[in-house]
């Protein structure tokens, strides 16, 4: 296989996913989400397979680590399922001070705003303590129109808002829109709520079954591994991260791609 990142003389014996011949000092694993038209992984050494760090002391904690990979997550999730449409509940009077009501709450909510049939649909949500100690409140990503009228009475508790976002550069499309969502929620998710996984609550929720799912490839180089995403997602990356740009990184080689 022949691309702008490389060439690969195995064609015919490769699939995402190839178990690579001979003896080597390692490979290269990416994991590429086509539905969030994203993907990234990180040179694996025939040592230590599972990728993890040579260095004995991380550049963070592990509750940074934990945010950063939620981060990813709500990313992906939002741009898999298009979620563009932002909304914000909160809660009348004195507020809410248990996160064990509000996540009763906020999935009987959800459930109500399905409808009498059962509906499912995609929907992520996170919580936040009000800066004026009225509580938490909830901010929410959906993929669809919903009458504001409809939410208010699905939601019953205070105070409903919800927005479709806009002022992106032109061409972004629902794609666009879903991952600015993301960028917005996921400034709640890296905050410390004190109801975060070390207290055994989840830092965001979302719909099951809507999880993007993911093509492994494993390469011999970075180049290869992005060539076949190229392969898989039928077009180059519009934006390609790699970890040897940047100055002082740490841990093992790594490279992020995504497409528009």
């Amino acid at each position: 296989m022949s691309t702008r990142y490389g060439s690969d003389r195995r064609s015919s014996s490769l699939e995402y996913g190839t178990k690579l011949d001979g003896p080597k000092q390692g490979s290269w694993v990416f994991r590429l989400y086509p539905d969030a038209a994203e993907g990234g992984g990180s040179f694996r050494s025939a040592a230590d397979p599972s990728g993890a760090s040579p260095y004995p002391e991380p550049l963070t904690d592990y509750r940074d680590d934990a945010a950063r990979r939620a981060r990813g997550k709500v990313r992906r999730y939002c741009a898999a399922n298009g979620l563009n449409r932002l909304g914000t509940l909160t809660y009348a009077g004195q507020g809410c001070h248990d996160p064990v009501q509000l996540r009763a709450d906020v999935p009987a909510f959800f459930r109500r705003l399905g409808g009498g049939s059962g509906e499912r649909f995609p929907y992520l949500w996170v919580p936040e303590w009000h800066a004026s100690g009225h509580g938490l409140h909830v901010h929410f990503a959906v993929g669809r129109y919903i009458r504001q009228r409809s939410i208010e009475a699905a939601w019953g508790r205070g105070f409903v808002h919800i927005k479709l976002l806009g002022d992106l550069p032109v061409g972004s499309g629902v794609r666009g829109e879903a991952r600015m969502a993301a960028r917005y929620l996921s400034k709640y998710v890296g905050k410390d709520l004190g109801t975060g996984e070390a207290t055994g609550f989840h830092r965001y929720e979302v719909a099951q079954g809507f999880q993007p799912k993911s093509v492994p490839i494993k390469a011999e180089t970075a180049d290869e591994a992005l060539g076949w995403a190229a392969v898989v997602m039928s077009a180059a990356p519009a934006h390609v991260w790699r970890s040897r740009e940047e100055a002082g990184w740490v841990g093992p080689s790594a490279v992020w791609a995504s497409w528009a």
